[in-house]
């Protein structure tokens, strides 16, 4: 990751009095709003073109002076931070209120029936993407088929993930709770269990200063937290910040939501964990302020496609004062990116719901299983554990059993022996054929 290059020192009187009359033009003003609007630093600032007789020093100062009168201030411990509300970020939270709040159950963007079977999948997919942020690599259809099987985790990797889909699931059971010291570090302890150095440092803060954000690609340190010494108090002041809402001051939720994300990565209080903490603080307090989609958005997902940009988020932030206005910039923009997602798929859910109608008029079969015949269809090789259809419907150990049994019966699966307690069931060597005879359906 590049070093970010220091701007120009905008306490220089000379340069502060050269930016007013800079700032007294009119083509200045809309430059200065337009380039606040998409939240640029100075390294992009640098190259934007100006009026003759001013320099690009001149309009960094404007940019800072405008970014400093318009700032909310918020402080966790020691440190202060602050953050502007621009034209893109304000239309962002005006989408999600509209799409994301308790008013979209009525309008029925998930079919009541398929909210189980669509929260188990989104579930699955966070846990994956949030690992693998930090370094997990294990494949994503390898992650997913582990935890649909409840397979024991092969490697660190994999317990990374397994921990992650562990603790959504947790912090889903206790969404409308408020969080304590215990229960973050109950969190960081489910989230970390058996991927640390040292197991003693699972559900704690860290005792010392030997911890640095490095990047991978030279081994450049990038961040150093604060001291360890500081890191209680600012927990407590983040846990108040995320339980109590003061009434002389609004945040909106997602804002804060995001606020709470970066301020967990910034304090650093955990030896390793603390990217997969921070975001499942996030997910946790929206679901507690009634954004209840959020359980089907996978925003780690796009993360991973843009980790340099996440990355560059952060540094931003911690270049230039403590403004957080860069990170929720990229934030509020994989939102909107995992909200159309979540769009995408449900759409090609609804296709294969209309595929899945052909597949129901089969005799002897209920829906459930009709599902399982058209995963089969599609893909010859799917295996299918009995803890594969239990994840996936959602449904008891018994349902799952007696609907592969069944397609067992019916000629259209065939069960193997994988050691003398597990089972496993493929498609059929007669399966085109049982397929044949339903072809005035099919």
């Amino acid at each position: 990751m590049r070093k970010l290059e220091k701007p120009p020192n905008i306490n220089d009187p000379e340069l502060m009095f050269e930016m007013l009359a800079f700032f007294r033009d009119p083509a200045s003003q809309r430059l200065v709003s337009q380039l606040n609007n998409k939240y640029i630093y100075w390294d992009k600032v640098r190259y934007q073109p100006v009026q003759e007789g001013f320099t690009q020093a001149h309009l960094w100062a404007a940019i800072k002076m405008s970014r400093t009168i318009e700032a909310k201030v918020v402080r966790f411990g020691r440190k202060k931070f602050f953050y502007n509300l621009t034209d893109t970020i304000q239309r962002g939270l005006h989408e999600f209120d509209m799409h994301m709040g308790g008013n979209l159950g009525s309008r029925g963007l998930i079919p009541e029936e398929d909210k189980k079977r669509y929260l188990i999948s989104s579930i699955m997919e966070e846990a994956i993407a949030s690992s693998q942020i930090e370094g997990a690599v294990t494949s994503r259809k390898v992650a997913r088929q582990m935890l649909l099987d409840e397979s024991k985790p092969r490697n660190k990797s994999e317990q990374m993930i397994l921990n992650n889909f562990i603790t959504i699931k947790h912090i889903v059971d206790i969404k409308n709770e408020p969080i304590t010291i215990e229960r973050l570090l109950h969190i960081h302890q489910l989230i970390s269990n058996k991927t640390l150095d040292n197991e003693s440092d699972e559900g704690r803060f860290r005792d010392h200063d030997d911890i640095h954000v490095v990047d991978v690609t030279d081994g450049e340190i990038v961040f150093t937290p604060p001291a360890h010494g500081e890191v209680e108090e600012m927990m407590r002041a983040l846990i108040d910040f995320f339980n109590e809402d003061d009434h002389t001051t609004f945040i909106h939720p997602i804002i804060k939501g995001c606020i709470i994300h970066f301020i967990m990565g910034f304090i650093h209080p955990f030896v390793d964990g603390n990217g997969r903490t921070a975001r499942a603080l996030f997910y946790w307090y929206l679901l507690k302020k009634g954004y209840w989609l959020t359980e089907y958005l996978s925003i780690s997902r796009l993360i991973i496609r843009s980790k340099q940009q996440y990355a560059m988020s952060f540094l931003y932030c911690e270049t230039d004062e403590n403004d957080l206005t860069y990170f929720l910039n990229y934030k509020i923009k994989m939102m909107q990116l995992a909200y159309a997602h979540l769009q995408d798929y449900i759409k090609k859910q609804i296709h294969e719901k209309k595929q899945l109608v052909d597949f129901q008029r089969i005799g002897g079969v209920n829906n459930r299983q009709a599902q399982i015949l058209l995963w089969l269809y599609v893909d010859s090789n799917e295996i299918f554990k009995v803890n594969t259809i239990e994840n996936r419907f959602g449904v008891s150990n018994q349902t799952a059993r007696t609907d592969l049994y069944g397609l067992v019966e019916l000629g259209f699966m065939e069960e193997l022996t994988i050691n003398k307690k597990e089972r496993a069931f493929i498609r059929s060597a007669s399966f085109l054929d049982r397929m044949g005879e339903n072809s005035d359906v099919l």
